[in-house]
Formats: C-alpha cells, sequence, structure tokens
C-alpha cells in the first residue's frame, strides 16, 4: 500500500522590527530543538487519522471454479496474490462483494479461495546456517505415518529415545530436549532435562549453546538416542503453520468453529464460507473453488497544510528523515502497520521549495 502526502510547510521570518533576541532565543532558531521539532512533527502527523483508514487491498472475486494452487498462479499472474484477510473490516469489506448466486452458479457452493494455507512440506532446521550442512543433505527418520499433522497443529517434530523415530507434535507441549554446540562441520549434543516447549526450548539452546540439535545422518541419530533414551525430546526439527500466501504476518483468525483451528490432516487450505458470513473452512487443497485475489489500493493523496514558526532547514536530509520517521510512528500507533512513505523530490530535486502565492514564506513538499 502506498499513500502520498502533500505537505505544505509555511515558515514565518521574524521581521526587522521584532525585538532582538537572547543568546538562547537565536540559538534555538538557528538550531531547531528537541521540542520545535517534536511539535512541527506532532501537528502534521495528527492530521493523519483519515489516512490510515485508507483499504490496503482491492478484492476481486474470480467466478471460475479452481483448486487452491491454480487459484494462486491466476492472482499471481492477473493481480498480486490470493486473498489475504487481515481484521474483521476485510471481512466486512469480502461479505459486501460476495455474489452468493454468481457463487452458487459457478461452483455449486458458497465458499471461496482464499490466501491461507498449512504449509505441510515446510520442515527446517532451527539452525539454518547452510555451511553447516552439505549440499542435498536431507535425511529425515519419519515414524510410519509421520508427520501426519494431527488435529491440524503439529509443526514441531521430537525424536523417540528409545528407537530414535521422529514424530510430529504440536509445539505447545512440554519435553526435554537437545541442544548443540557447532564448531564449523562438527556438533555436540547435550541433552537438557528441563520439560519446556519447543519455543522456550530453542530460547534455551540458542542462549547456552548454539541452538536445538539438527540431525544430518543416522549416525547423529543414533548418537542422540543413547543421550536421551528413554526420553521424547525436542530437537531442531521444525515448520511453518498456517501462512498467508503473500507472507504476511498471520495473526488474525476466523474459524467456522468456534474458538478452535481446523481439523487438520490433509486439510490444509482454506476457504471463506460466505453463507457463514465469510467464515474460514480447511480443506483439501485440490478440490474446485471460485476464489478471490487481491491488488493493491490505488494511490491515495491527502494534502496537509500548517503554519508553524520554524527555521528548520528543509533541504537538511537529517530533517527530512526525522520527520518522515515521526510520520511513519503516527501512523504506526493508529493502525497503519503497512503503510510506506517516502519523500518525492520536484522537479528542481529538493522535496520543498517556497510558495510563491502566499505571503508569507512558505515551502511546500510530497511525500509518498
Amino acid at each position: 500500500m502506498q499513500i502520498m502526502f502533500g505537505i505544505k510547510l509555511h515558515v514565518r521570518h521574524q521581521s526587522h522590527s521584532a525585538p532582538p533576541e537572547s543568546r538562547s532565543e537565536e540559538a534555538e532558531r538557528r538550531e531547531p530543538g528537541k521540542m520545535e521539532k517534536v511539535l512541527l512533527i506532532f501537528s502534521v502527523a495528527s492530521a493523519l487519522c483519515a489516512v490510515s483508514t485508507v483499504p490496503q487491498r482491492n478484492y476481486h472475486f474470480i467466478y471460475q471454479a479452481k483448486n487452491w494452487t491454480e487459484a494462486q498462479s491466476y492472482c499471481r499472474e492477473n493481480f498480486i496474490d490470493l486473498a489475504t484477510v487481515a481484521d474483521v473490516k476485510d471481512v466486512a469489506t469480502l461479505n459486501k462483494l460476495a455474489n452468493l448466486n454468481q457463487m452458487f452458479a459457478s461452483s455449486n457452493a458458497y465458499d471461496a479461495w482464499i490466501g491461507l494455507y498449512n504449509d505441510l512440506n515446510s520442515w527446517r532446521w532451527s539452525m539454518s546456517d547452510p555451511s553447516f550442512y552439505q549440499q542435498n543433505e536431507n535425511f529425515r527418520n519419519w515414524f510410519f505415518v509421520q508427520p501426519d499433522n494431527h488435529g491440524g497443529d503439529e509443526a514441531c517434530a521430537v525424536i523417540n529415545g528409545i528407537v530414535g523415530g521422529w514424530a510430529d507434535v504440536p509445539c505447545s507441549q512440554n519435553s526435554t530436549s537437545v541442544c548443540m554446540d557447532v564448531s564449523g562441520m562438527d556438533a555436540t549434543f547435550y541433552p537438557i532435562s528441563i520439560r519446556m516447549n519447543q519455543t522456550q526450548a530453542q530460547s534455551y539452546c540458542r542462549e547456552h549453546h548454539t541452538d536445538l540439535a539438527s540431525v544430518r545422518n543416522s549416525m547423529e541419530n543414533q548418537g542422540l538416542v543413547k543421550l536421551i533414551a528413554p526420553s521424547i525430546s525436542w530437537f531442531g526439527l521444525y515448520r511453518n503453520n498456517w501462512m498467508w500466501s503473500d507472507d504476511s504476518t498471520f495473526s488474525f483468525t476466523y474459524w467456522n468453529t468456534p474458538n478452535a483451528e481446523p481439523s487438520g490432516g490433509k486439510q490444509s487450505c482454506v476457504a471463506a464460507n460466505f453463507r457463514s458470513s465469510g467464515l474460514w473452512e480447511d480443506w483439501m487443497c485440490d478440490i474446485k473453488k471460485i476464489f478471490i485475489c487481491y491488488s493493491g489500493a490505488a494511490q491515495s493523496a491527502v494534502k496537509l497544510k500548517l503554519v508553524r514558526d520554524s527555521s528548520l532547514n528543509l533541504k537538511d536530509p537529517v530533517v527530512l528523515e526525522d520527520l518522515l520517521n515521526q510520520l511513519k510512528l503516527k501512523l504506526k500507533g493508529q493502525g497503519g502497520n503497512n503503510v510506506q512513505l517516502r519523500w518525492r523530490e520536484q522537479p528542481n530535486g529538493q522535496v520543498f521549495s517556497k510558495d510563491e502565492d502566499e505571503k508569507d514564506a512558505s515551502r511546500k513538499g510530497q511525500a509518498h
């Protein structure tokens, strides 16, 4: 999302008949202090509340039945991606746009693919340094029918301290763990008897050692079994859980089952059911459904005007950067986390220029 700002900044100069300034006042005028900057920036940024409500996405219902992967490809080729739904405002927008009659005529259903999916094949090591692994080193020792994502919430792996098999489990369960110290390509493993969830175990290992243990071959796997027997312990294997196709942060949820995530298993793609107010349901990804794409919101322009006694040097890159950062912080505080701002230069290479139509010496600039 990009928002363009046209900012007209008036700078009133002191008249020659004004009383002489004290040394401190003169110094403050020549080199604006912190208070002057804050007042200036706050006055500008406080007018941005209307900007932060600009929709971040334009949604497009595509009334053609495709499986989730085909829908993703279509959206990426013709728009930006499959729809990301970030909050209840997005839900309300989609409900207004949905044409139930056209939905049913296209797919005999009232749901549509969105961009949420569970990446069941994204298993990776907590220790991510590629120099620690040989090329194409992909040793795995899963138990039979593992990983199965039972319950739809198994994104972390444990190793069995009796037979050495691996299983996927919820990352929230408490288990012992195995840390490692790394020196070049060599690893030394350490069993940790404290029972923690996977996130806590990872933090512990990174604080006291290098990371949770990576298992690169069967010899290392057997070494871990001897260390932890007969425990079932965390090691460094995990995967991504629910993700948006465009890699947006996944925080807002709108599942159809009250207070619960979906059923899981191989049903790893999500559709919004518009007979149920757009609530989310997980489905097999190869089922054909209509789908929703999104494109970027049209660029919005907002002109702001400020009159302020100031001697800020608006040609100084430090001043411009400071102003822009304060604008970003103000927008972020009003929910504009995805807003992108930058100054746009005038044809003369300057951001701000004198406005000859104003009686006082004023300046104007634009950021977008």
